[in-house]
């Protein structure tokens, strides 16, 4: 990860631990919708964890918390 991203991909975490949260799912639960693991999802929404996500990944979890993928990627909220 480029150290110009990393408040992005921080910020990023940040809003998916926001929609899940809203939609009331668990980190677990999202983790067992996107196929992935516990650990994966708390390292990508923890403000100190430097985790990089794929784009497929982003879309996997926006279709799961019915988000378009674009609001994670905005200054918007």
């Amino acid at each position: 990860m480029k150290d110009q991203y990393l408040d992005k991909y921080r910020k990023m975490g940040l809003k998916i631990s926001y929609y899940r949260k809203q939609k009331g799912l668990t980190q677990e639960q999202l983790a067992e919708r996107i196929d992935k693991n516990l650990a994966f999802i708390g390292a990508v929404e923890a403000p100190n964890v430097d985790r990089t996500i794929s784009l497929d990944t982003l879309f996997d979890i926006a279709s799961v918390l019915g988000i378009p993928a674009y609001k994670f990627l905005t200054d918007e909220d």
